[in-house]
């Protein structure tokens, strides 16, 4: 195997505009010419203006297009939490959704079991395969702007959050689904939203927020874990932000906890990453300190080419001798093998590799 053959789009995750494309669109050109390794879905951008979602029929139809050109199938994810979190909304046609919070208050896994299985089917139904849910935060302040504010924790606790989590994540298994837990290693004690700029949860933070992580590993959950861009320097004296920090995440996460599925970063066009950071040091980074699957999605500010940048930016990590092949092959094994599952050659448990490759 020569270097060549490393498929380093399937790196990326990426958003685009349009509610429906065709051979001479960006994003199409991504996935045939650079082996776009999925997309991410919104209904709106912070204009209110349709991007990509307005109705089940359409939606289909999109999520079909985009499979049809890749050699490699797609992850094609939405954030689906319910409630506030929801870009399949019910007046687009969609069914209603209920938040975590109200779901957790009522303590009753059976019915979130049962919203979850609803909401699964119609992802499935609409081509998508890959849900940013369920949240694992615990909801230690209410204040918070981005967890707490908008409901979506399932609790304090770790053991109620974790039911919850467990309910939701089978139901999504069943219709063949990833899940991502978030926001590793904890966001619900923070004080501030990473969309907006640096936030510090030194203070606040508590080491029980990695208890819903560690009890889901335990299980044999593998899917994959969403990193957060805040700084703690209980975990990381040096400050760099989970998402860039190669001891949050090479070593909490994969050595101590023992997370053995992707590792994906929030949007790197956050202001917490994007204020000091360029595109390409934060792809860069992000790489280093482990993540696995990068996630652009172009909804708060927009890359250029950025599939093609971000890729050329790994290529001169490699040329510059700062990461090695077989760093960047475990990389793409992870994400072949959660393909793999979605596509039902794997099972969803403590599942190893089979020969089937998908490309990578």
């Amino acid at each position: 195997m020569n270097r060549h053959d490393l498929e380093l789009g399937q790196l990326f995750l990426m958003g685009f505009a349009g509610t429906e494309v065709d051979s001479a669109h960006h994003v199409v050109e991504d996935i045939s010419r650079h082996g776009l390794g999925g997309v991410i879905l919104f209904d709106r951008d912070l204009h209110g203006a349709r991007r990509n979602i307005e109705s089940p029929g359409q939606l289909r139809k999109l999520t079909a297009t985009l499979q049809a050109h890749a050699r490699t199938p797609l992850f094609i994810a939405v954030d689906q939490e319910g409630g506030r979190v929801c870009r399949l909304k019910e007046e687009d046609g969609f069914p209603p959704t209920v938040p975590a919070k109200l779901l957790g208050d009522r303590d009753d896994p059976e019915e979130t079991g049962r919203h979850a299985e609803q909401m699964a089917a119609m992802l499935a139904e609409c081509g998508i395969n890959m849900n940013m849910a369920p949240v694992v935060d615990l909801d230690l302040n209410p204040a918070n702007p981005i967890i707490g504010r908008f409901q979506r924790s399932f609790g304090s606790e770790a053991g109620p959050v974790v039911r919850h989590a467990s309910a939701v994540i089978a139901a999504h298994h069943r219709h063949n689904i990833a899940c991502c837990l978030k926001h590793f290693p904890g966001h619900g004690s923070a004080a501030a939203d990473s969309h907006q700029g640096f936030v510090d949860t030194t203070e606040p933070w508590q080491a029980v927020e990695l208890e819903p992580y560690r009890q889901l590993f335990d299980t044999g959950f593998a899917d994959s874990v969403m990193t957060a861009h805040v700084v703690n320097r209980r975990l990381d004296p040096t400050g760099l932000p989970a998402t860039l920090s190669p001891l949050v995440l090479e070593g909490l996460l994969r050595e101590r906890l023992g997370f053995a599925g992707v590792i994906m970063s929030d949007d790197l066009q956050m202001r917490a990453i994007s204020d000091q950071w360029s595109y390409a040091e934060a792809v860069q980074k992000s790489l280093l300190a482990g993540v696995d699957l990068i996630i652009v999605c172009n909804v708060l500010a927009w890359e250029e080419n950025a599939v093609a940048g971000g890729i050329r930016a790994v290529e001169d990590l490699l040329a510059a001798g700062r990461i090695s092949e077989q760093r960047l092959r475990d990389s793409l094994r992870r994400i072949a093998i959660l393909k793999q599952k979605i596509g039902g050659t794997l099972s969803w448990r403590h599942s190893k590799p089979t020969a089937c490759s998908l490309g990578t």
